[in-house]
Parts: C-alpha cells; structure tokens; sequence
C-alpha cells in the first residue's frame, strides 16, 4: 500500500518556493555581471535589482527608494542597535525585536512592534500618534516606529506608506521566494547607520555585492504574493481555518484555540492541550506525515517556554502545550480533514494513557 504524502502545514516557518521565483532565480544565475560594475554585464545585474526593488516595493505599497535589501528581517531589524534613545518592544514581538529592547532616553527612542504575531496569528494594530506625530508608549513616547511585517505581507492588506511607520521589516522565505533575502523600508528622511559597513551598496545602507539570484527570486515571489491576495486566494484559506478550527473543536474540548474571537491571519490556527506537551504533538504529527509547529521556528529547534503566550496570560502548562499549524493557498480540504483525524486519533490515545 503507498504511503499517503506528506503535508506540510507550517507555513508560518516557511512557505514553499513560489515557481515564479523559481524561474526569476534561475534566469538570474546566467547574469555574470556584478550590480556594482559599469559595464554592460554589471548594468544588467544592476537592472535585475532594481526590478526586484520595483516589485517589492509595489506589493508593501513603498516606493523603490525606500527597499534596502538585507538577508532578511532579523538582519534588517539590526537597525534598532543604532537607536540613539530606548527601544521599546510590543509584549508579542519577534525574537528579531525582542533581543533589542534596552532603557534610555525619550530621544531617539523606537517603538518596535509585530503587525502579525508568527505563533498565534494574532494582529495587533500599532497604536495611533499624537498631534505631535510622536507614539504613546508606556507612559512615555517614541519618536519613531518599526513593523515587523514578515508573517502580514502578502496575507492582510498592508501599506508601508499609510502605516506611519518610519521603518519595516520583511523576509521573502514568509512570501514564497528564497530564504536569505529580505528587507528594510525606511521611509524618506530616516537616516540610520550603515547596516553592514564596506563598498557603500545599498545607498550605503548596507554593503558587500547584492545577492543578486536571491533578490531576483524575492522580487518575483512579492510581485506574486500581491496578486494572490488581490484575487481572494487568502479568503479561501480563511475558509479552511475556519473548518480545521470547527472539526478540532468538536473533538477537543478541552484545547484552547489561542486567538479566537480576535482578528487573525486567515491561515494560523494556535492549539494549546494543558498536559500534552508541544513537542510531544510535533513529533507524533511528524510521524504521521504532517508538519507542523511548536511554535517560532527561528530558535534553532529548541524547545521552550513561550514568551507570546505567556504575554497573551496562558500558565506555563497551557503555554508548554501549544502547537502551531499555518496553512497556505496550496493546502487542500483533504489534507486538512487529513489532519484533524490524525490529531484527534492521538489526543484520544494521549488521553486513554492519561487515565
């Protein structure tokens, strides 16, 4: 008898490479000039870029000038280790933000905050400024915002130029494109110290030769992710987590669908089982042919505590159970009715053991 396939249902981590990208990447590879050079074989490099930079900029709603390619959001959120005053972090921020934060002084100081929180899917609007265009923070205020953008782009509606924020970060694995590449927005005006220092690439925002096939991809893969969320392709996975969520719920009394009630991203489900361990649900899923999470996937598969769901007021226990399971347009109801069987099988088994 065939096995059934695999499905792969972390998204959130990453999603599967766009055949757009694929193709850009591989007419990319045959482009021998560097971006930098003069010559005819650097210009088309250089050209290559800067449609890239084009196509990025169109599907976060920026202008060109404002994308300064990186290796992806963690290195583009760096830029919070330049802030001259505090930076103050959003409770459910990204790890990439989090390590950031630090005291100091009203001036200079940056508000940094998730958008769309990775493990739960959970949207957070980023407070409104004041009259004097400064953000409430705290008691205090920040004079500038960053967004981490990564897990929004390409599933909710996003513009960076009427978001007000002065800064964001995105990666363009989130958007089907390579992993690798990513970018900054920095909005006319903002001046910030060099990200890498060297040759001055990037308006001299950040050096060393373009990952000129990793670029090619991303672009591509932005240019595709806008047109599916144009053409409703995100409401239909909307529809399916909606369904993963009723069929679960039916069978599982006792979890907790972390999120629910509040607006979300239309593919992440957060299942939270107090006394079944996580990582413990991973793996059986993994065994059983479906992938899925225990939350962030950038900690290097280390297994702990969740500092998202412990700010969201889930104890230790409940927080320690959690898992995560991200859909995408390429999901089927199949494999979700897939799923749900297999989970609900082996909390019945985790649960008769229990007993």
């Amino acid at each position: 008898m065939t096995a059934a396939p695999r499905v792969y249902l972390d998204w959130n981590a990453s999603a599967p490479l766009r055949p757009e990208a694929r193709a850009a990447m591989a007419a990319a590879m045959d482009v021998v000039g560097n971006p930098s050079s003069v010559h005819a074989e650097g210009r088309a490099a250089r050209a290559l870029v800067e449609r890239a930079r084009a196509q990025v900029a169109a599907a976060l709603g920026a202008r060109p000038e404002e994308v300064v390619f990186t290796s992806g959001a963690t290195e583009a959120a760096g830029v919070l280790a330049q802030a001259a005053g505090a930076v103050r972090v959003e409770p459910t921020a990204h790890d990439c933000l989090w390590v950031h934060r630090r005291d100091g002084p009203e001036a200079g100081s940056v508000l940094a905050w998730g958008l769309a929180n990775n493990e739960t899917g959970v949207i957070a609007a980023p407070p409104p400024r004041g009259s004097d265009g400064r953000i409430a923070w705290g008691g205090g205020s920040s004079a500038h915002l960053l967004l981490d953008v990564a897990q929004a782009v390409g599933r909710i509606p996003f513009s960076f130029a009427w978001s007000g924020a002065d800064m964001a970060i995105v990666s363009g694995h989130k958007l089907g494109g390579p992993k690798g590449v990513g970018a900054l927005l920095l909005r006319a005006g903002t001046e910030i110290a060099p990200l890498v220092a060297g040759g001055g690439q990037e308006t001299g925002r950040r050096s060393g030769t373009e990952n000129l096939v990793g670029i090619a991809g991303f672009g591509a893969a932005a240019e595709a992710a806008a047109r599916d969320l144009a053409e409703g392709v995100w409401e239909r996975v909307a529809e399916l987590r909606i369904f993963l969520e009723e069929t679960l719920e039916l069978a599982a009394h006792q979890t907790i669908l972390v999120g629910k009630g509040v607006e979300r991203l239309p593919n992440t489900v957060c299942l939270a089982t107090p006394g079944w361990k996580g990582e413990t649900q991973v793996m059986r899923m993994d065994l059983a042919g479906f992938a899925v999470s225990a939350g962030s996937a950038c900690s290097s598969g280390k297994v702990r505590p969740s500092r998202v769901l412990a700010a969201m007021g889930l104890d230790p226990e409940a927080a320690g159970s959690a898992i995560r399971v991200s859909l995408g347009p390429l999901t089927t109801r199949d494999e979700v009715l897939r799923f749900a069987k297999a989970w609900t099988g082996a909390l019945g088994r985790h649960r008769a053991r229990a007993a």
